[in-house]
């Protein structure tokens, strides 16, 4: 399996080991979030296959809605100076959040809110520290 993709005048990172990436991050980040408050409810009868189960949801919300949503509030997002964007996040939580009903819960609007933030943040690291240095080794091999 190629980690580096070249295609027409274009290089970008394998999708299953982006997806990969993704994945663990949100993992990590839920496994730490559901540690620390007591709000954020995942089934504990099967923890793990929920906690898969639900970052597996929320990536492709990322992948399919939030690119939609990003396009259709970019004036709201310019005008706050990108702060937007995290409301953007807030609501693929809830979405996620409802079509899990009972089985993940965010009761609390503040923690979903910085359960939001950290999301960000692990998305930010993922593309800085992981995702650009690779596509920039590969153009420099190309």
């Amino acid at each position: 399996m190629q980690l580096v993709i070249k295609e027409k005048k274009k290089i970008r990172i394998n999708k299953i080991f982006e997806l990969l990436l993704y994945l663990v991050g949100y993992i990590i980040s839920f496994i730490i979030v559901t540690n620390l408050f007591d709000s954020v409810y995942i089934d504990l009868n099967h923890y793990f296959i929920y906690s898969i189960l639900i970052v597996t949801i929320l990536s492709v919300l990322n992948k399919t809605i939030k690119p939609i949503l990003v396009t259709l509030t970019i004036p709201i997002t310019g005008a706050t100076l990108g702060i937007f964007y995290l409301f953007i996040n807030l609501f693929m939580l809830k979405l996620t959040d409802w079509i899990f009903g009972k089985h993940f819960e965010l009761e609390n609007i503040f923690i979903a809110f910085f359960v939001a933030i950290l999301l960000s943040m692990v998305n930010f690291l993922i593309e800085s520290i992981i995702i650009k240095p690779i596509i920039k080794r590969g153009k420099k091999n190309e």
